[in-house]
């Protein structure tokens, strides 16, 4: 796909970018248009000035995301540089963009002295994919804290939307507006932050699931009232492997690239792990992470 980028950013762009090194994952085909913005002026400008109906991917840490071997088409504009202010507004009120490491606020919200909000450390990503999906971790969950958010639409407008336009259940979230992406929320926490929960919800964390391995974190949501990994792992697929992909031995709900995986060895295995658990047991897995681009 050629887009026509204006003469100001067509230094700052690359096209047929990998997103293999983007994504935790660690495998994805080419971005047609990589666009790592300055600040939030930059990225409004950016968006003002494309093509109307061209589409733009929004890249956080690329750990909840399936980049398919064939790339993106379009643009995949990273928030991580431009999108970074982490402010405490108020005695109980926190204002975060939508690239902040969702570690991050649980770090800085224990220093303000603020909680519950340790369970953000369970979360590999940014707030914008944890707003994009309610994210949660240790039985936290991301819109629970929501005051407000500030969100673009694709030709840079700039809105506020209060959280009660918005519908939040177990990692999903419905909106009355029309689709627009997340340039930061406002959270609400109480006072009072448990620094000594924090440290064991990270050691069971470290104790149970594979960190520092190529993995998307959790690949299923959890059906009601059971847990995927046990179904999984009662499959026997714990190791189960297609190419380079692997069902972690550690945690059966992760995915692994062992180093040489493509994004269709892992797409094939994620459809293999929910074929049998379906068989075995009559229920069908729900993909969390997000699949998009072509295949190869």
């Amino acid at each position: 796909m050629s887009l026509t980028i204006a003469p100001r950013f067509a230094a700052r762009i690359r096209r047929d970018e990998p997103m293999s090194r983007h994504t935790s994952w660690h495998v994805g085909g080419p971005a047609d248009v990589f666009f790592m913005p300055q600040d939030r002026a930059d990225l409004i400008d950016f968006l003002r000035d494309l093509p109307a109906a061209t589409p733009v991917l929004w890249l956080g840490l690329g750990s909840n995301l399936l980049v398919r071997d064939g790339g993106v088409r379009g643009v995949v504009v990273s928030t991580q540089s431009a999108l970074s202010v982490l402010e405490q507004r108020g005695s109980q009120q926190v204002y975060v963009e939508a690239g902040v490491p969702c570690a991050r606020i649980a770090r800085q919200c224990e220093r303000w002295n603020l909680g519950p909000a340790g369970w953000f450390a369970g979360i590999p990503g940014t707030l914008g994919g944890a707003l994009a999906m309610n994210a949660g971790a240790f039985g936290g969950d991301t819109w629970r804290h929501v005051v407000c958010v500030e969100t673009i639409a694709s030709d840079g407008t700039v809105q506020e939307r209060d959280a009660s336009l918005f519908t939040a259940g177990y990692r999903h979230v419905t909106a009355t507006v029309p689709h627009e992406a997340y340039l930061s929320a406002t959270l609400h926490f109480n006072e009072g932050a448990d620094a000594e929960a924090m440290r064991a919800l990270l050691e069971r964390r470290r104790q149970t699931q594979p960190i520092g391995e190529w993995s998307c974190g959790s690949v299923f949501t959890n059906p009601p009232g059971d847990h995927a990994a046990r179904l999984i792992e009662a499959c026997g697929l714990k190791g189960a492997r297609i190419g380079g992909a692997v069902v972690s031995t550690k945690h059966a709900n992760f995915i692994l690239n062992d180093g040489d995986a493509s994004a269709r060895d892992i797409e094939q295995l994620i459809t293999q792990v929910q074929q049998q658990v379906a068989s075995q047991h009559g229920c069908t897995l729900t993909p969390e992470v997000r699949i998009v681009g072509v295949a190869a």
